[in-house]
């Protein structure tokens, strides 16, 4: 007969799982619940929501000058000007609505293919639940939010004026943004720091040499309003300070400019905070006809994650974006610098001159913080592949080297532009 008797010191094994277990995967609370028959009926339908396919992905032009999340009116340190919540300008033409993408050995799409598994189903709601458990650490208060980000963008370019042969060129920077939280505190970003537009690989190298070693190329860029093209001039830039805060207004969360005490009191449970981020939506005249609620509440839940919130908020942003359709698990992939986390695929695709994208999140599995987004070529255009870039390749990504709380402002470089 099977002793039921536990050895001593020895714990029981399935206890220990029990603890480990999210509070949503509780089999007590799912059965018979709501949310396990409309997982069902999901699952069985086979449905999607449509408006995911009009998903929009976030721009990161020249190296992330301006985050997602800064205030709707942004003070610059030496005078003001206007600008939305957003880049100013994107370079794939793809309007975010979602911040803070570079190899083409990125995993092919539905795939763990960086650590040699082959292509792998993942549950995307269980392991964001479960990096959402580990977000829920808390942690001590500070008077500046700071996060430090390396950025790259990807663009085909040509010479001036559209003559000589096709190119791929990547735009490189680091960010540093400093938010201040407490009465009398700035918020300055200085970005553009080690900035180099340069050629994307040795063979574009060549091609660049052979079309003479242009100081300026040209690229496309949908809906520009200055001509349809976007700029790019070979080698490095200074840097650019700005102020990113208005009186005590220190983040944009959709249509709205809040304050850090705003940013305090958003609910930490994952079903007040989709509401609330629903709302969001119809409040944002700004928001597109083609955005789709789902869309936009991902881009809000992700873009929560990387502002000073409660540990409880930031963990119910994850579980918010568990419980949207089409949120696709990749398993364990590596970033652009080669960390390895957990991925995840947002629904639907956008288009851009370089060919439809689409954006994935690697977060870190043990802390619950941010590591990068990117925008992965799913479907790449004539004018893509004649420079090299496949399919798999990301294009943009933001990769966040520091997230915390610090107790200085940051330095301002003394070659820093305003």
């Amino acid at each position: 007969m099977k002793t039921t008797h536990e050895r001593p010191g020895r714990p029981d094994v399935m206890k220990v799982l029990a603890g480990a277990r999210p509070d949503e995967l509780d089999p007590s609370r799912l059965a018979g619940s709501l949310r396990q028959r409309e997982d069902l009926a999901r699952i069985l339908a086979g449905a999607t929501d449509s408006r995911a396919a009009r998903f929009r992905v976030p721009g990161r032009l020249r190296g992330g000058i301006r985050p997602l999340g800064t205030v709707v009116a942004l003070t610059a340190v030496a005078a003001s000007a206007v600008v939305v919540s957003t880049l100013d300008r994107d370079p794939f033409g793809v309007s975010p609505g979602a911040p803070p993408q570079t190899s083409s050995t990125a995993a092919e799409p539905g795939s763990s293919a960086s650590d040699g598994q082959g292509d792998v189903r993942v549950d995307g709601r269980l392991e964001l639940l479960s990096v959402a458990k580990k977000a829920e650490t808390p942690t001590a208060e500070g008077t500046y939010w700071q996060t430090t980000t390396r950025s790259e963008d990807v663009n085909v370019v040509g010479a001036a004026g559209g003559k000589g042969q096709l190119f791929a060129v990547r735009d490189t920077s680091t960010a540093q943004w400093s938010v201040g939280v407490r009465p009398g505190t700035r918020s300055l970003m200085v970005s553009g720091l080690d900035a180099v537009i340069a050629p994307r690989t040795k063979e574009d190298e060549a091609r660049w040499r052979a079309a003479g070693s242009p100081e300026t190329m040209e690229a496309e860029v949908t809906g520009n309003e200055a001509g349809g093209t976007l700029g790019y001039t070979m080698g490095t830039r200074p840097p650019m300070v700005m102020r990113t805060d208005a009186d005590d207004k220190i983040y944009a969360l959709g249509p709205h400019n809040v304050s850090y005490q705003d940013l305090r009191e958003l609910p930490s449970d994952s079903g007040e905070l989709r509401r609330q981020l629903e709302k969001l939506h119809g409040e944002d005249s700004g928001a597109e006809a083609g955005v789709g609620r789902t869309a936009y509440v991902l881009r809000q839940a992700a873009n929560l994650i990387t502002m000073p919130v409660k540990p409880a908020v930031r963990a119910a942003a994850y579980r918010v974006m568990a419980e949207m359709p089409g949120v696709r698990g990749l398993g364990s992939v590596s970033d652009p610098l080669g960390r390895k986390g957990a991925g995840f695929t947002f629904p639907g695709t956008s288009r851009t001159p370089l060919g439809s994208v689409e954006q994935r999140l690697v977060v870190d599995p043990s802390t619950g913080a941010m590591l990068s987004e990117q925008l992965v070529l799913v479907e790449p255009s004539a004018k893509a592949q004649k420079a090299g870039l496949d399919a798999g390749t990301t294009v943009n990504y933001t990769a966040t080297t520091r997230m915390s709380w610090g107790e200085s402002q940051i330095t301002v470089p003394k070659n820093a532009q305003q």
